[in-house]
């Protein structure tokens, strides 16, 4: 804001001037930054009633919600990156916004820089889109991709990731999913117009992806990648929004995204398959994001209107898990003898779900079994699972993914 001061004002069309920042600690070093801007009383400045903006980059529930309410109380538009509290409390955010007749932005709040929440709320408005299919955090697409390239294991990639800074010194948010689904909800509710929270999102980690899991999705010509994916239903009456892990094809383009970065496939009906890619985290990247909203809101608030409200017009459920249908990996420890590929099979079309393809080896008495089915509802596959946990010749399910990207 004070380096590119001139090219914003350009943009713009007058200048933006920096009125107070709220800190934690107002004695750290911050160099560059004027210390006579800075408050510890974040509540004092969005109260103040001479700001037109107010940029939140606090994280976390409270007291962001607060703040940021209290800001359209006092006639302040809001940029936000705050992906959790849009998540789950979206829909008062909103309403408090236009009953107040101010903007709320959040591109920072999904996938750092990409462009991606304005590209679906404005660009293709006039489009209906299908599926939203992506990596949407850098923290567990570095360790998926180190497991992959290096043959680490889970703790190693995890261990790497913090060292360089990847991870965060307790990684939980990132590694269970939680970062993920947040960012799913979002999506979600942009693309189908209706109201998805992260409590609806179906939501896996990857911290049970082993070697194993690894190796066996190399020997399919695939990798195994965390994917957020949102998905209106065939019939139009119903949306589906899931975080999990999944082996994808190489031939899919988002099989080559390394390292950090995201990637995100957007499918609409007329526009066909579009895929944003770039750094989805970190300082540079996320202030991009927020500078890119800054201007935006203020262009609106020089002519004296304000950007696309929340559209939530189509009103449609979002479908449980149990009834979503994909492609299931499974592998089974198993007795090395006659008959048990014959008992396996039988207990998959007990309960309607095809097999695709076999692949086992044995060796002294023991084997292992993989089984890739066709498509199956997630209830489908939970009972043959159940079943086959039964069967005295099944010594253990040593894991179940799914396989995405057809």
């Amino acid at each position: 804001m004070t380096t590119t001061a001139d090219d914003l004002a350009a943009r713009i069309g007058a200048p933006v001037e920096l009125a107070g920042i709220a800190v934690r600690r107002a004695g750290r070093p911050r160099p560059g930054v004027p210390e006579h801007l800075l408050t510890t009383d974040a509540e004092a400045l969005v109260g103040r009633g001479d700001i037109d903006v107010v940029v939140e980059v606090v994280g976390g529930i409270e007291p962001s919600k607060h703040l940021i309410l209290k800001a359209f109380e006092n006639g302040a538009a809001v940029v936000s990156a705050n992906k959790a509290l849009l998540a789950k409390d979206g829909a008062e955010l909103h309403a408090a916004a236009e009953q107040a007749g101010v903007d709320l932005y959040y591109e920072a709040a999904v996938a750092g820089a990409i462009p991606l929440i304005r590209p679906l709320r404005e660009s293709l408005a006039g489009d209906k889109v299908n599926r939203v299919l992506g990596i949407v955090n850098g923290t567990t697409n570095f360790i998926l991709d180190k497991m992959d390239t290096t043959g680490a294991g889970y703790s190693e990639a995890l261990e790497e990731a913090t060292a360089l800074g990847y991870a965060e010194a307790d990684p939980t948010a990132d590694v269970e999913g939680f970062d993920a689904a947040a960012k799913a909800a979002i999506l979600a509710g942009i693309a189908f117009h209706t109201r998805v929270t992260a409590a609806e999102v179906y939501r896996e980690g990857i911290t049970e992806v082993t070697a194993a899991d690894i190796a066996s999705a190399k020997q399919m010509g695939c990798v195994v990648k965390l994917l957020a994916i949102c998905e209106r239903s065939a019939d139009g009456e119903s949306v589906t929004a899931r975080v999990h892990p999944a082996m994808i094809p190489l031939s899919h383009p988002l099989a080559s995204v390394r390292e950090a970065y995201n990637a995100v496939f957007v499918e609409a009906e007329a526009a066909g398959r579009l895929m944003f890619y770039g750094p989805g985290a970190g300082g540079s990247p996320t202030a991009s994001a927020v500078l890119g909203d800054l201007v935006a809101v203020c262009r609106n608030r020089i002519n004296g209107a304000t950007g696309p409200a929340d559209s939530v017009y189509t009103k449609l459920p979002a479908k449980p898990m149990d009834e979503v249908v994909t492609r299931y990996h499974v592998s089974l420890d198993v007795d090395d003898r006659a008959g048990v590929l014959a008992q396996v099979a039988s207990v998959f079309a007990e309960h309607g779900v095809s097999i695709d393809t076999v692949r086992q080896q044995g060796r002294d008495g023991d084997a292992s079994l993989v089984v890739v089915t066709h498509r199956a509802t997630d209830a489908a596959l939970s009972a043959t699972v159940d079943k086959l946990r039964a069967l005295d010749s099944v010594r253990d399910v040593a894991s179940i993914m799914r396989v995405e990207g057809e």
